[in-house]
């Protein structure tokens, strides 16, 4: 009788997480080292060095961009440390071997997941070092998200000494809203966070907001002060639109376009140069803008934020569905298999999918409680979430994923969910 196929998901959590292999580890990083501390311009400040701890630690950071491994990890070589990433990131060929070469523990992110939970106290017991970026995702808008549901109860659960990275510069170097590498300058500073018996002390709510504070993080601002400069290469505002969607004059949603280093309303003409430090440059004495994109970003938020109060608000639209392969990786840099397509909506009741998949009739809905925020493999042109443990994600017919996040994470809060903004938010309420 034939063995049964094994798919690339049983696989995935058949694995148990090792340390990583030093020789290998240390070959990659030092490499990554010489190919990235100078391009990107990376200076890293230890206060406390936690490669003097003799035992297991957790290392947190915030989440700049999708180059924090080398702002993290190779800062501290030759300390060999357990990373953990998305989940999904597993089924991209280009990312697949290296990450089970280096021990990478899998997360589905935004949603309770006991194998990473099992893996991560594997490592620890073993003696082994783990980096986790409690915000579950690189920073959308320039600044950082508050940490996962749950990260101060898993800090204060297993109760080794708890190190950070702050990491300033990131987003600019690689934001969101375009792939692009843009150099300049990073700054990295590590200093310990928590030692055991202050994690005893305090209690899981009281870890989660001293965290917070110590990863929180606005780059725009924090370049306000430092003034670097940036090599956008002449596109610095490329598809900043896609973040920064509604005109801060004249109200219009999805007028902005965002090419070259201009961002400029096609409807009223409000718009900015942006320049090499990202500061805006107003095309005329008549333009209104924020102080900075983070501030813009903040101000969309804060108008979701009275949006979702009126008890008809809807959004609606047309998407492609995207899933995971079965058996064979995802390859040229794909995030996901094309599947279905179908209708998305949202409102107060949650969020609703009705489609097709594989050419069948489907449909799932999430209740808003349920669905803090998605996940973005990329940039800001899809989204992804987590349904009974399945991955989907949704390639949308217009740049709306923007104004869809921020509407998402509102509606969560205002039902009753768990991940509240700071407490220092600034809703405008």
């Amino acid at each position: 009788m034939a063995k049964e196929r094994k798919t690339l998901a049983q696989r995935l959590h058949a694995r148990r997480i090792k340390k990583p292999p030093k020789l290998i580890y240390c070959i990659l990083g030092y490499l990554w080292r010489i190919l990235y501390f100078k391009k990107l311009g990376v200076h890293a400040e230890i206060k406390n060095d936690p490669r003097t701890c003799k035992g297991p630690y957790i290392l947190v950071s915030n989440h700049a961009s999708r180059l924090d491994y080398i702002y993290t990890g190779v800062v501290l070589l030759p300390e060999t440390l357990n990373f953990v990433a998305g989940y999904n990131e597993f089924f991209r060929s280009h990312l697949a071997f290296i990450f089970r070469l280096l021990q990478i523990i899998p997360k589905k992110n935004f949603t309770p997941d006991i194998y990473t939970i099992k893996e991560i106290a594997r490592v620890l017991r073993s003696g082994g070092r783990v980096i986790l970026f409690p915000e579950g995702m690189s920073s959308i808008g320039g600044g950082n998200q508050p940490s996962a549901i749950g990260s101060g109860k898993l800090l204060k659960h297993f109760g080794v000494p708890v190190y950070v990275s702050k990491i300033s510069g990131g987003y600019l170097t690689s934001t969101k809203y375009c792939l692009d590498e843009r150099l300049g300058r990073v700054e990295v500073v590590i200093d310990i966070l928590f030692s055991p018996e202050q994690l005893k002390q305090m209690s899981a709510e009281e870890i989660q907001l001293a965290l917070d504070r110590a990863i929180q993080n606005d780059d725009y601002e924090w370049n306000r002060k430092a003034k670097v400069a940036y090599d956008g290469g002449g596109r610095i505002a490329h598809q900043l639109h896609t973040l920064l969607y509604r005109c801060p004059r004249c109200g219009e949603e999805f007028s902005m376009r965002g090419e070259g280093n201009t961002i400029v309303c096609l409807s009223c003409g409000n718009g900015a140069r942006v320049n090499p430090d990202y500061s805006f440059s107003p095309l005329d004495e008549t333009c209104l803008l924020p102080e900075t994109p983070k501030k813009w970003f903040d101000e969309e938020r804060r108008m979701i934020y009275r949006a979702v109060r009126d008890k008809t608000f809807c959004l609606t639209e047309r998407v492609r569905l995207g899933v995971l392969p079965e058996f064979k990786p995802l390859k040229n840099q794909a995030t996901s298999r094309i599947a279905g397509e179908g209708a998305l909506l949202l409102d107060h009741s949650g969020l609703t999918y009705s489609g097709t998949k594989d050419g069948e009739p489907f449909s799932f809905h999430l209740d808003p409680h349920l669905l803090p925020t998605y996940g973005m493999c990329t940039d800001v042109s899809r989204i992804y979430t987590f349904f009974e443990g399945e991955f989907y994600e949704f390639y949308p017919e217009t740049e709306c994923v923007a104004k869809w996040l921020l509407a998402t994470e509102e509606l969560h809060r205002l039902h009753g969910g768990e991940w509240k903004n700071f407490p220092w938010a600034d809703t405008g309420a």
